[in-house]
């Protein structure tokens, strides 16, 4: 299953490593935004730093937070086998969501778990765009397309890929994208929920 248990601790810093780099804090540090623990909802994802009406931030964000994901996978998926592959792209969404440096406070893991899914799989992560795009459009709701993005992905990974640990990964991604948004489904629930403005799209 794993190749050697030097590869396996070293897939274990690096991704979780990259994963847990702050992009949105130090993105908005450094463009005179200050910190965006203090703003909105006090993520560091790209959903807050749009919050602080800057959406070139928010973009950058974004492309970064997805990057990580990417890298983590694509980077092993060329040096190591099939299930340090699948390791790293959760380990890389586990850093984002709980880095060390934040006193485990991160993000909710949408984009990087898009990036490392569409990395993993380029069919499942075209679900993940597809999915999200149709719900945001219909609900207006953020959470609630990423929501329902991942269980759709989980979903389409037992039926699609025959890897197990494959399976796995993609359920773990889910997992953790689910219960970073308990918050989000609270308010979904009690139609509470903040929906996209359309002066934000």
């Amino acid at each position: 299953m794993f190749d050697d248990f030097g590869s396996f601790l070293l897939v274990i810093c690096f991704a979780y490593g990259l994963g847990s780099i702050p992009f949105g804090l130090i993105l908005t540090r450094l463009a005179g935004a200050g910190d965006i623990r203090k703003v909105g909802s006090g993520n560091i994802g790209a959903t807050n730093v749009l919050r602080t009406g800057n959406k070139k931030l928010a973009i950058a964000t974004l492309l970064f937070d997805a990057g990580k994901g990417a890298t983590a996978v694509l980077l092993t998926t060329h040096l190591i086998s099939n299930a340090l592959t699948e390791l790293a792209a959760v380990l890389v969404v586990l850093g984002h969501c709980f880095p060390v440096w934040l006193k485990f406070k991160g993000g909710k893991g949408v984009a990087t778990s898009l990036a490392a899914l569409a990395a993993l799989d380029i069919y499942i992560g075209g679900l993940f765009v597809a999915v999200w795009l149709i719900t945001a459009l219909v609900t207006r709701y953020s959470s609630l397309s990423a929501l329902l993005s991942m269980l759709a992905c989980v979903i389409a990974g037992f039926i699609v890929l025959d890897d197990i640990t494959a399976q796995v990964a993609i359920l773990l991604l889910g997992a953790l994208v689910w219960s970073r948004h308990r918050a989000n489904i609270g308010r979904l629930l009690a139609g509470e929920e903040t929906k996209i403005r359309t002066k934000d799209i």
